[in-house]
């Protein structure tokens, strides 16, 4: 599955193209962030992706959860968000 992670200085609708992109492809993306701003990004992205992939037919929805990830030797907590159409 792909894995697109996004941080707080990403723009929103360039997100949003790869989540479209990657949805009408695979069917399912997992959207990564860590931190306030970028888990403020990935959700604006999410918003725009599904006005972007609802005119063909797809609604995407979204399951949150909690994840740890590696980071420089390091473990931080991350907020995943899979996306898949309904």
């Amino acid at each position: 599955m792909e894995i697109l992670k996004v941080a707080s200085q990403s723009k929103p609708t360039a997100v949003a193209g790869a989540i479209a992109g990657v949805m009408r492809e695979a069917g399912r993306v997992e959207v990564q962030a860590i931190g306030a701003g970028a888990v403020n990004q990935a959700v604006k992205s999410v918003v725009i992706a599904r006005g972007y992939l609802a005119p063909s037919g797809i609604d995407l929805i979204c399951i949150p959860a909690f994840i740890e990830v590696m980071v420089d030797n390091g473990e931080r907590t991350a907020i995943k968000f899979m996306l898949e159409s309904r």
